[in-house]
Parts: structure tokens; C-alpha cells; sequence
């Protein structure tokens, strides 16, 4: 069985949009036979590498998945928050040797296409474990 850790940002909660990610990433682990041992919300998708390096450090999580929507503004913020994020999850997915999954949509994203896009949760999740088995393999 996959054990593993779950990165929510939270930012915007006040649309449902990541919690509907992280309950569609809870059942894809459920449906792979998959189980999240652990779970941290943290404020913004900028603040996922570094929790995501703390579960990647657990010795009961195989891999992290890593979910958040990146809504865009008036400015590139959006685009800068996405590049530090994914650059910085590889870097922990590279020194950890563990699997860190990219849930995380956006920039350029509407509020209605991040809506549209919370299946990601699910494939964040879906890509983890497939990662875990071929590793291992």
C-alpha cells in the first residue's frame, strides 16, 4: 500500500476550489487503495515546498502530493508564485528522492477555469502512486 502526504494551499479558500481538490485527491487514494497518513494546509501554493519537504523527510510517506490553484490578478504575480513553487517541489522531490507530485493549477487561470480544473487533485494523487510503483519496480 502507498502512504502518503497531502499539501493543501489554502489560498482563496473561501471558494471551495482546493478543498474540492483535496477531496477528490482522498478519493483517488482511496479508489488506488492508497492511504494519506498526512495532510498540511498551508496558506499559498508559494508555501508548498516547504511542506512538502517535511513529509518527504517522514519515513511512513512514500510520496506527496501537492495541490493549490493559482488564480491570476492584475499583475504576473501568478506567474512568479507558480515558477518559485514548481522549481522548489522538484528540488525537494530531487533531494528527498521521493516522489512530489505538481496538483497545482494556474497561473493565467479565471476562477471559473480553476473550478473546472479541481480534478487535478485527483491526478496529483493518481500520479503519485504511479510513480511510487515504478519506482520500486
Amino acid at each position: 500500500m502507498v502512504r502518503l502526504g497531502l499539501v493543501v494551499a489554502q489560498f482563496n479558500k473561501e471558494s471551495p476550489i482546493t478543498e474540492e481538490m483535496a477531496d477528490r485527491a482522498r478519493t483517488a487514494a482511496a479508489e488506488r487503495d492508497a492511504t494519506v497518513v498526512a495532510e498540511l494546509a498551508v496558506p499559498g501554493s508559494y508555501d508548498t515546498p516547504l511542506a512538502a519537504d517535511r513529509l518527504a523527510r517522514r519515513d511512513d510517506v512514500d510520496a506527496v502530493a501537492v495541490i493549490g490553484a493559482i488564480v491570476t490578478g492584475d499583475t504576473d504575480h501568478d506567474q512568479v508564485i507558480a515558477d518559485a513553487a514548481a522549481r522548489k517541489l522538484t528540488d525537494v522531490s530531487l533531494d528527498r528522492d521521493t516522489p512530489v507530485t505538481l496538483g497545482i493549477t494556474g497561473p493565467g487561470m479565471s476562477q471559473d477555469e480553476a473550478q473546472a480544473r479541481t480534478d487535478y487533485g485527483a491526478q496529483a494523487v493518481d500520479s503519485a502512486i504511479d510513480m511510487v510503483h515504478e519506482l520500486d519496480s
